[in-house]
């Protein structure tokens, strides 16, 4: 028996790299099909090579599409941090901390908080674009194959805009991961409105917006794929602890307030005020890793190190075999993420 899903991928960056390991591991199970995809940054990136990848060769056409979008993000210019880190700093910690307080790191951190990213005129260059341009749009907004959805902030107004079918270029995915202090504003026509809006990264209003998956045609559970840890013990003291502690926070916020909102349609279902069918019963899966993503900082969302991707990739298969380990017979019947202690 085959069971549907509904997969949701966050943004964070280089970090990203956990969750095309877990991609890669649920795409080597046959029993477990993808129904729609949501993703908001590099949750974005890697839904537009899982969806391009299916759409083209099937599970093994996107786990090889998948691993050349991450090899080619290793292979962006990073020479102010070179891949020594592995030979003598194997511990992710050990790595995140070696970039924290490199030089050239603190260096380029200050100047992103006091030169707008218009300030270099003629010399701007998103190095992403190259990679997304890179990618099969035909497939990426194919018809058949998984539904694709993907989170971006309107600036003028603050709200998500979800991009789907037709609507998704390269300039939507652009939008999804453009951070304000390293990025332009992403300009483009509001598919919506119709008007020329800016776009910001979409963790910001929903990383990843998870409301598109309530579509009755599609599968009830959902299973997000978390890389921004919800607790850390210990309170943040230095700078980068603290503004590292500050991204965490501000990109798990949108998806909280969707978890609490499913979680009281949940408790209105399950008591009898709200009829049976009334609203979506959404059952929902979490896979992660808290105890690596609390060794890593921001740092290493920002700085790709090739030897951390690979390292990200395994921790990421190695996360997904122990859900489905564990939890693969609860798919299809019960919720698995414990929402309401979540909340309480």
């Amino acid at each position: 028996m085959v069971k549907r899903i509904n997969i949701a991928l966050q943004g964070g960056g280089a970090h990203g790299a956990f969750t095309w390991g877990v991609l890669d591991r649920i795409l080597e199970e046959e029993s477990i099909e993808i129904a729609a995809i949501s993703g908001t940054s590099a949750g974005a990136l890697n839904g537009a090579a899982l969806k391009a990848g299916i759409v083209h060769g099937g599970r093994q056409g996107a786990r090889d599409l998948l691993a050349k979008v991450w090899a080619e993000v290793g292979a962006l210019d990073t020479t102010a941090f070179p891949d020594w880190f592995q030979k003598w700093f194997p511990d992710p910690g050990a790595v995140s901390k070696g970039i924290e307080y490199s030089w050239s790191y603190m260096w380029a951190d200050s100047v992103s908080r006091m030169v707008s990213p218009y300030a270099w005129g003629p010399l701007y260059k998103n190095p992403l674009q190259k990679i997304i341009q890179g990618l099969d749009f035909d497939k990426v907004c194919a018809e058949h194959g998984p539904e694709f959805f993907v989170g971006a902030t309107l600036v003028r107004t603050g709200k998500v805009r979800v991009f789907e079918g037709d609507q998704i270029t390269c300039d939507a995915i652009m939008a999804s991961a453009c951070l304000p202090t390293l990025y332009q504003a992403v300009e483009m026509e509001d598919p919506v409105t119709g008007v020329m809006e800016a776009f910001w990264d979409g963790g910001y209003t929903g990383n990843p917006p998870l409301f598109p998956f309530f579509k009755d045609s599609l599968p009830d559970d959902v299973v997000v794929v978390n890389i921004n840890p919800f607790l850390r013990e210990k309170v943040p003291v230095t700078p980068p602890e603290i503004q590292n502690r500050i991204n965490e926070i501000s990109f798990n916020a949108s998806l909280l307030r969707e978890l609490r909102a499913i979680e009281f349609v949940q408790r209105l279902l399950h008591s009898g005020v709200l009829r049976e069918g009334s609203m979506k019963d959404v059952r929902v899966h979490m896979i992660g890793d808290d105890t690596l993503m609390n060794a890593l900082s921001v740092a290493t969302k920002v700085v790709a190190v090739p030897s951390l991707l690979v390292q990200l990739k395994e921790a990421g298969r190695r996360a997904a075999g122990a859900f489905l380990a564990e939890h693969f017979d609860a798919i299809g019947s019960r919720q698995t993420l414990d929402l309401r202690a979540m909340f309480d």
